[in-house]
């Protein structure tokens, strides 16, 4: 497998590993890896009262930079663009909410427990 493809399988691995710490929160996967023209969005969960749009950064540690700050301006604005795309196809009455999920995992997917650190409105 090329190391493109490792790297696709491994943040699947990851968006796995949030969605089903969503549902153990009691929240419903709407979508999983929805993509548009302008992006895609990890994951987009009901919570009953907000429509999360989770952005998901799998990291081996925090030694260079929190996963989380891969989130940058450029990014955010990507994952806003396809927010619109989203809601204007998928209306709903929930209040929506940019989430992020940074997952580290010194062992990559060999990893026995992964951390989550989970960032509500975080932009």
């Amino acid at each position: 497998m090329s190391v493109g493809g490792d790297r696709k399988l491994l943040g699947r691995w990851g968006e796995d590993l949030v969605a089903k710490e969503l549902r153990r929160q009691g929240c419903r996967i709407v979508a999983a890896g929805w993509h548009c023209r302008f992006g895609e969005i990890d994951l987009i969960a009901d919570d009953g009262k907000f429509l999360r749009l989770v952005e998901v950064k799998l990291r081996k540690n925090a030694d260079f930079a929190l996963a989380r700050e891969a989130v940058d301006a450029r990014k955010q604005g990507k994952l806003r663009a396809a927010a619109e795309l989203y809601l204007a196809w998928n209306p709903t009455r929930l209040q929506p909410r940019f989430d992020v999920a940074e997952v580290y995992a010194p062992q990559g997917m060999a990893t026995e427990r992964p951390e989550i650190n989970y960032i509500e409105n975080a932009f």
